[in-house]
């Protein structure tokens, strides 16, 4: 296996439409990378640069410390799995996996052994003489993934490879793939815009807008620490509650006074906001870190407000309350115990120290 390495990769389409800019990246050997975004956000034009399936307009690439920027895909070293599994509907399984390895000519043994090892690591053994028409979704996937292990290569590519199944059958993809990554001990980049993908299974997260990294981080530093209000409202769901408000001096500290609420800061965020005294900014709170005050550990004056319920939606596990205070709208997913009824006033409380304080021109983490 290898490293990649994106040092300002740049891609321009018909001199005009920037569809990746100075992208900045290493994939460590052995590391599973995933790129995160939106619709156009140039995720999937970044693994295709990686593959040699488009050309870099400026910056360079390299795996495995040798620099790839005009080298053909075949020569890369790589093997790409693809959102639509791109297998010949009128081979076998077996054959669908052999095919790469006999086109370079490998020595029948050797594609035999390849194929059957790499079928025995998935699963499929029993598929190999059936054909793709004569398989699940999920059992296709599992062959495009084998296709793609028995050329060995330095790094695996992943375009989205799980959006066409359903959601019961992504749980378990989710589940195989990561077993797989530890057992091969590859370097893999998967493009997903699905963030509970990116989540439980990258080591480490590239999220995208624009064409323009955001953050890169593991799951952990993203979901916790999000470098501006883009990257903290894309990770979660329900996702993280935005409110416009101010940082005001109150009684024996600091306060958010929003329009129809005021909670007190806790003391280690006090002199990261020192500046922000009487400035508007913008309030981040996530759903998980409101509580219905009935079942809050520390409730008090200073982090309780009162709401309005608007909408409750009980999922089993949680209960997701739409709240209104003063002109705010607020989602809170609190106990399943709760009594919160549409319509009635109730206390909720934060929990203080999770929170997030964005700088409303530039949109970045101030906390």
């Amino acid at each position: 296996m290898a490293q990649v390495l994106l040092e300002n990769v740049t891609k321009i389409y018909d001199n005009k439409v920037v569809a990746v800019k100075d992208a900045n990246l290493v994939v460590e050997d052995k590391e599973f990378v995933v790129l995160l975004g939106p619709s156009g956000c140039g995720k999937t034009t970044t693994l295709r640069m990686i593959a040699g399936l488009e050309e870099i307009t400026k910056g360079t690439i390299k795996i495995d410390g040798r620099v790839v920027n005009d080298v053909e895909p075949k020569d890369r070293d790589i093997a790409m799995v693809f959102q639509n599994y791109a297998l010949y509907p009128h081979m076998t399984v077996y054959q669908n996996m052999a095919f790469g390895l006999k086109l370079r000519k490998y020595p029948k043994d050797e594609i035999d052994r390849r194929v059957k090892e790499a079928a025995k690591i998935l699963g499929i053994e029993e598929l190999l003489d059936r054909k793709p028409k004569q398989l699940s979704g999920g059992q296709r996937q599992r062959v495009a993934v084998g296709r793609a292990i028995v050329r060995n290569p330095k790094v695996f590519l992943f375009d989205e490879p799980l959006s066409n199944l359903d959601a019961k059958l992504r749980v378990q993809m989710r589940a195989e793939l990561k077993k797989l990554h530890s057992r091969l001990q590859a370097t893999i980049v998967y493009v997903t815009h699905d963030q509970v993908e990116a989540m439980t299974m990258a080591d480490k997260i590239v999220i995208m807008k624009d064409g323009v990294i955001q953050q890169i981080g593991d799951p952990h530093q993203i979901y916790n620490k999000p470098a501006n209000i883009f990257v903290a409202g894309f990770i979660g769901s329900p996702a993280m509650n935005f409110i416009k408000a101010k940082i005001v001096r109150g009684e024996g500290g600091l306060w958010v006074q929003a329009s129809g609420f005021k909670v007190k800061l806790v003391k280690e965020h006090e002199d990261l906001l020192a500046n922000y005294v009487d400035k508007d900014v913008i309030f981040g709170i996530r759903p998980e870190n409101v509580f219905d005050k009935v079942f809050a550990l520390a409730p008090s004056s200073e982090n309780t407000i009162s709401a309005q319920v608007d909408i409750v939606e009980p999922l089993g596990n949680a209960t997701i309350l739409h709240l209104r205070s003063g002109e705010d709208s607020i989602v809170a997913s609190v106990d399943p115990r709760t009594k919160a009824k549409e319509g009635m006033e109730m206390d909720v409380v934060f929990d203080m120290s999770t929170i997030h304080i964005f700088d409303p021109e530039t949109e970045k983490a101030i906390i």
